[in-house]
């Protein structure tokens, strides 16, 4: 059901369109309306979310540490693992953004006989993770081509890299491909592995399947359908420009492509998809493991309590300390 429940959601979504797509009036509505608001969903939203996560208090240092921190003069200190100082972090951050260092230390645990419980490496979700978000944003780039005039320089060098290996007319991108069979191997993990299952949710398989109607819906725009991109490239160039304009003779295929989009737009920034601006806040990772050398003074103590110190404390309550039996420094 928690699959089930995505699916007939994404699969509503689908018909709306489809028969939102046939109606001149609907048309506007899917194809201006709809994209403003989702946009404007997704920019509040999204600021919305980072400004609060950039308000929450982090009093302490807390920093996941995964190697030897700075030390003493002979010991190796693992600058990126257990970064000492803001460039350390920034190179620490660098990787994290662009290489999922994080993910890459991915392990997997199995209970052989004994029983024993084995850990071993797992660097297939890390793959897959990194094929999708750089196939992901490679699409999104090749998009420009609809939304700007003149074309940036670089979205026609993206292009010819992408299709450098060309199948058919019109060729095939190789990001099209990569882009959906990530997808699908994310959305199969989830579903197979009964440890990932059980702690998915509706919320978790929603955005899988919406992708990846949105890359197949893309898909059956290019090569099968054949729409004509002369009117696409009016109606987005219009709302571009505050200008829109939409042409006649639009095949309902865009409205559906159109429409998914705009769902996953407007529901980007109230998902666990936030982690897109979230890594960027996430104390674990952008605070340096100096506590050995700087001493961090907790910003919410209050100025007017004093320290305590354990030899005033003692002396405080040492007799007491003595009926209890409790080993004191001070006889």
């Amino acid at each position: 059901m928690r699959v089930l429940y995505p699916f007939v959601a994404v699969l509503a979504l689908i018909l709306v369109a489809f028969l939102g797509g046939k109606v001149t009036g609907l048309q506007y509505m899917l194809g201006v309306v709809l994209p403003y608001l989702a946009f404007g969903v997704f920019i509040v939203g999204f600021c919305n979310r980072v400004m609060q996560w950039s308000k929450s208090p982090v009093p302490f240092r807390i920093p996941t540490t995964c190697g030897q921190g700075k030390s003493l003069p002979w010991i190796k200190q693992d600058r990126l693992d257990c970064p000492n100082n803001k460039l350390e972090v920034v190179g620490r951050m660098i990787l994290e953004i662009f290489a999922f260092r994080s993910l890459f230390r991915n392990t997997r645990a199995e209970v052989h006989d004994g029983p024993k419980l084995v850990y071993g490496s797992s660097k297939s979700l890390w793959l897959f993770a990194i094929l999708f978000h750089y196939a992901f944003l490679v699409i999104v780039l090749r998009h420009l081509r609809l939304f700007t005039e003149p074309i940036p320089f670089f979205v026609p060098l993206l292009e010819m890299g992408d299709g450098m290996m060309q199948m058919g007319v019109p060729r095939l991108y190789a990001t099209d491909i990569v882009f959906l069979a990530a997808i699908a191997f994310l959305f199969l993990r989830r579903v197979s592995l009964r440890h990932i299952r059980y702690i998915s949710l509706p919320a978790d398989y929603f955005p899988l399947i919406l992708i990846f109607a949105i890359g197949v819906t893309g898909l059956l725009m290019r090569y099968y359908y054949r729409v004509d991109i002369t009117a696409i490239k009016q109606l987005t160039a219009g709302l571009a420009s505050f200008s829109p304009i939409l042409p006649a003779g639009i095949h309902p295929i865009f409205f559906i492509h159109v429409t998914l989009v705009c769902v996953l737009m407007a529901y980007f920034p109230f998902s666990k998809l936030m982690h897109l601006g979230g890594v960027f806040l996430s104390p674990t990772r952008n605070m340096s493991n100096n506590s050995r050398s700087v001493r961090h003074i907790n910003p919410w103590n209050d100025p007017a309590i004093k320290p305590h110190s354990y030899a005033a404390y003692e002396d405080e309550f040492r007799e007491f300390m003595k009926d209890a039996e409790i080993p004191v420094e001070k006889e």
